[in-house]
């Protein structure tokens, strides 16, 4: 049976990882990230197209029952706030700001203001449809 002295141990423990040791587990870590990091990005992706769908449906509904309320559309959407049809105006997720909304006028002559909503977001989404059609 053999015994390490204590100078050998405190030498054992001193030497640390090699530099095979070290690329291993580097070249580990970035597969692994290599794998994860596409699904992470889709799945922001995926929400941000979630919370845009929900806010412009937010916006969409305020307006109705602003109109169905007054009888008449919104000038700004800063009225739907004023009012309290909406607590604040929602974010645009994908622009990440709440000033990019594109406001659709209303058809009718008699009746002026915001009839419908947009989002202001350059691109696609995921299925291929742009933003600005939502």
């Amino acid at each position: 049976m053999r015994y390490f002295s204590s100078t050998q141990a405190i030498r054992k423990l001193q030497q640390g990882f090699t530099l095979i040791e070290l690329l291993v587990v580097l070249a580990i870590i970035g597969t692994l990230l290599s794998l994860a990091l596409p699904r992470y990005n889709g799945s922001v992706d995926k929400t941000k197209e979630a919370v845009l769908r929900q806010n412009v449906a937010t916006l969409r509904d305020a307006i109705d029952k602003f109109h169905g309320d007054t009888g008449k559309y919104p000038q700004s959407l800063d009225d739907l706030v004023d009012k309290q049809y909406l607590r604040r105006i929602p974010l645009d997720p994908v622009t990440n700001s709440e000033k990019t909304w594109v406001v659709v006028p209303s058809m009718d002559a008699d009746e002026q203001g915001i009839a419908d909503v947009k989002s202001g977001a350059s691109g696609k989404s995921r299925t291929g449809q742009l933003f600005q059609d939502w």
